[in-house]
């Protein structure tokens, strides 16, 4: 029996949907899965083929952990190649004219309050570039639903789980929205290290 792994409702809507994205947003998930396909599996099967060739896999920790780091990868490859195969870009910088250019819809960057007069600034992004640290919502949020299509000095209800609000929007604009880039994450076997290097 396969072990399936777990998803937020979020993620699983995703799928069923298009993949709206900023050109930032794909170019982080393009940037991933180039350094997955091209430095990071090519390394990890290097060390083990190293591994494989010390005798006995069944107790090799190298071998083993190699070999579960290579599903890893793979699985995430598949994952990546499917995002960027379905992402619809969404620039949020591209001339908009009508409501399109004063009403809130994907790419929006949101200044709204709450009842209290406590003022919130929110971007609407894809799902894969949602950072709650730089304040980047998924269009498929229950914030994001609430606000959208919305303008300045309208009012929405946001209903959340356990929560109704009333949310004031207060000004919205198109801009670009920064994305943190793909960094290589400590710890990847094709990063430079002195320990467990697989001998040439």
């Amino acid at each position: 029996m396969r072990k399936g792994f777990s998803r937020t409702p979020e993620k699983e809507a995703a799928a069923a949907v298009k993949n709206y994205i900023t050109p930032d947003g794909l170019q982080r998930l393009k940037d991933e899965h180039h350094f997955l396909l091209t430095r990071e599996r090519p390394a990890v099967t290097q060390v083990v083929a190293w591994a494989a060739s010390n005798g006995d896999r069944s107790e090799n920790a190298d071998y083993l952990y190699g070999k579960r780091r290579l599903r890893q990868i793979d699985r995430r490859i598949r994952f990546l190649t499917k995002r960027i195969d379905a992402a619809e870009i969404v620039d949020p910088q591209a001339p908009r004219s009508g409501r399109a250019a004063t009403h809130i819809f994907f790419g929006a960057t949101v200044r709204y309050a709450n009842s209290g007069g406590t003022e919130r600034v929110v971007s609407i992004v894809g799902v894969d570039e949602v950072d709650l640290n730089r304040n980047h919502i998924s269009w498929m949020s229950p914030l994001a639903r609430a606000l959208m299509k919305s303008g300045p000095g309208d009012t929405v209800i946001l209903r959340a789980p356990g929560t109704t609000e009333e949310l004031q929007v207060l000004d919205v604009r198109y801009e670009r929205i920064p994305v943190e880039t793909f960094t290589e994450p400590p710890g990847a076997e094709a990063a430079p290290k002195s320990a467990r290097r697989p001998p040439s």
